[in-house]
Parts: C-alpha cells; structure tokens; sequence
C-alpha cells in the first residue's frame, strides 16, 4: 500500500453554512475536508463570474481566505449551447476569464456541466438528447478548450443526463472529437441516473467508468431518493439509495488521492456524510 489509496474528501463550500469564504473555507477544513469545489457566485457574489473581476489580486485573495483548501473545480455552469449568438459569445468569454484565472488560483480544473440547446436552460428530451445538440455542443465547447490549452489549464465536462452530454457513450463522443489532453470528465455517477434508467443504475456506473475512467479528473458523491411523483432528489452520501461501491472501488485502484467533492450536503449531516464514505471505502 502507497497511501495514496486514502479518500480525499471535499466539499462544495456553497454547501456550507452561509458565510464569508474565509469562514467557509475553516469549517470545511475543521471539519476534515482536504479540498473543496468552488463557485464563486455562489460564496462570494454573482458579479464575480464577470471577467473584469477575475484578476490575480482577487485569486491571491481567494488563495489566502481558503487558508490551505485546494480546489477541485473551480465552476463555470453555464449553457454553452445557448441558441442566441450574442449570449454565447459572453458566455464564452466568462469560460476563457475562468480558465485564464485558474493560471493564478492554481485549481485541479475549470468545470461545467453540458447545458441545453434552449435559452431556459430547460431539459426537453427531443432537442437535448438530440445528435444536433451534441454537435452543437461540440462546436461551441471546442474554443474553451483551445484556451485551457493555451493557458495550460485543465477544462472538464460534467455529464448529466437532463443536459446534452447525457450518458456516458456521449461523453465519449465529446472527448473524442475534440482530442485535447486538456478536456476531462468530472464524474458523478447520480447524475447520469434518472426515473427512467435507474433500473439499469449498476450498468450505467460501469460503463462511465469504462470509457470515462482515464479521463476522470474529479469525482463527485451525493445520494438521491425518489419522491412520492416519482422524481429523484439528490440529498447528501449515505441518505439515500445509491450505492457507491463501484465509484470507490474505482478511485482505490485506479485514481490515487483524487479529489472527491460531497454534493447536496447540509450544515447538519455533512460530517456523517463523510463519515459514512471513509467507512464504506476502508471495507472494500
């Protein structure tokens, strides 16, 4: 044994109680989280996703309020398939700003999940599971990561199956088209299930880590549970009905000390949610 088989752990510090970075960051940490996934609309204020506002005195700031606590994934979560041109071309540069930010703040990578091909953002399965939006997406998504390449950052999708990457056979496709050693996947295995797969939940994590596992840079771990209309909601690790063995037996062998990111936590049970991981991973 390395030690490097160890889980490491994080957080997403919006999950936290409501609060500076500063004292966000120092929860986590106290809490035993050795990384965390950050947003910064969401922990500082949303005029900090502007490009103007990402400069190196606000990423030493950054650096100095999580006191230690590296970052996964520095988020960027908007639609890149948006239908209006104009409102692409921000978006695009509010994507090349972060990842230009990210050669100063030094996170694992800049993340994004996959959008839909509407301005609502709004899951329709006709258009979004469509081969047309896949292309869209493709073509759109392929200048951000000509930048990563140009900044020498990492950038990486998030697959999810309400938006246009939504299985991992279409991830697949997207890291194949677009050949850079600077795309990865952010992997989270709930979001890839729904209603109308979860029969067949084992086979989809299998096959994610299949043809994903390489270029798997970050994982993400939440539960979920269905509702009394049939509808998952994600909730936080060891909650609900997921279970997790695969993921875990996959990070143990395969991917010494990535980071892991806890998501749909609260305040309340985000120790016992990461209390139930290390458990479940040192009995495997």
């Amino acid at each position: 044994m390395s030690g490097y088989e160890q889980l490491n752990l994080g957080l997403r510090l919006h999950d936290a109680r409501p609060s500076t970075l500063a004292e966000r960051a120092a929860v986590a940490r106290e809490m035993g989280y050795t990384c965390a996934h950050l947003a910064l609309s969401k922990t500082i204020d949303k005029s900090y996703m502007e490009p103007a506002a990402l400069t190196p005195g606000l990423a030493d700031a950054v650096k100095g309020d999580l006191g230690g606590l590296s970052v996964s994934v520095l988020g960027c979560y908007l639609n890149l398939a948006h239908p209006d041109w104009d409102a692409y071309q921000q978006i695009l540069r509010k994507y090349v700003a972060h990842l230009r930010f990210n050669t100063w703040l030094g996170a694992g990578m800049v993340g994004t999940e996959t959008g839909s091909p509407n301005a609502a953002y709004a899951y329709d399965p006709e258009t979004t599971h469509s081969d047309w939006a896949l292309e869209l997406f493709i073509r759109r998504l392929e200048p951000v990561v000509r930048a990563a390449e140009q900044f020498g950052v990492m950038m990486a999708i998030e697959p999810v199956y309400k938006h246009i990457v939504s299985t991992p056979r279409r991830a697949r496709r997207v890291l194949d088209a677009i050949g850079s050693p600077n795309l990865g996947i952010i992997f989270d295995p709930v979001n890839l299930l729904h209603p109308d797969n979860l029969d067949r939940r084992d086979e989809i994590v299998a096959e994610a880590i299949e043809l994903l596992g390489e270029e798997t840079l970050t994982i993400h771990l939440k539960d979920y549970r269905i509702d009394e209309n049939g509808q998952m909601i994600s909730i936080a690790a060891g909650t609900g009905e997921m279970d997790y063995s695969a993921v875990l037996r996959f990070a143990k062998a395969r991917k010494p000390f990535i980071q892991m990111t806890l998501e749909n936590t609260k305040p309340e049970n985000c120790i016992q949610a990461r209390k139930f991981l290390m458990e479940l991973a040192e009995g495997l």
